[in-house]
């Protein structure tokens, strides 16, 4: 049971740590390319899709990494799957102190209402985000690291 626990905890990190990549590095870029208000229409549905689900996923994420580091506390390991868990913990505070604030005010913004500095608003959610994409895939590898 417990190996069931650490794949299924190892694959929920690892795609998420695989869409937040992919927001970081592919979808931001792909959306600060589009002509006129597309950037910001992109983002602010983006921010209303991934909003939703990724507050489930980080938490999710969290329990798994805390229930496998109490059920395998004896084995080998464990002390990489807490400071994975510590890693969670930081990246979950992150999201909830510094970017669902702007991600809650950029998902509400059209090219009618949106702020003046929208565009400096979106590159400090974008500095926050790579700190947080950094955080989560050392939480990963420190997961990986732990089934070995």
């Amino acid at each position: 049971m417990l190996n069931a626990l650490e794949v299924i905890t190892t694959v929920v990190v690892g795609v998420m740590v695989g869409v937040e990549f992919s927001v970081a590095f592919v979808m931001n870029r792909i959306f600060n390319a589009l002509p006129e208000d597309s950037d910001q229409l992109a983002r602010a549905h983006g921010g209303r899709m991934l909003g939703a689900v990724m507050p489930f996923w980080y938490i999710g994420s969290l329990v798994l990494a805390a229930i496998w580091a109490f059920a395998g506390w004896h084995r080998h390991g464990a002390g990489l799957v807490v400071t994975a868990g510590g890693l969670l913990i930081v990246s979950v505070v992150m999201s909830v102190l510094l970017l669902v604030p702007i991600n809650n005010r950029g998902k509400t913004w059209t090219p009618e209402n949106r702020p003046a500095d929208w565009k400096e608003q979106m590159n400090r959610w974008d500095r926050y985000h790579y700190v947080r994409v950094a955080v989560i895939i050392a939480a990963f590898t420190l997961l990986v690291a732990a089934l070995v």
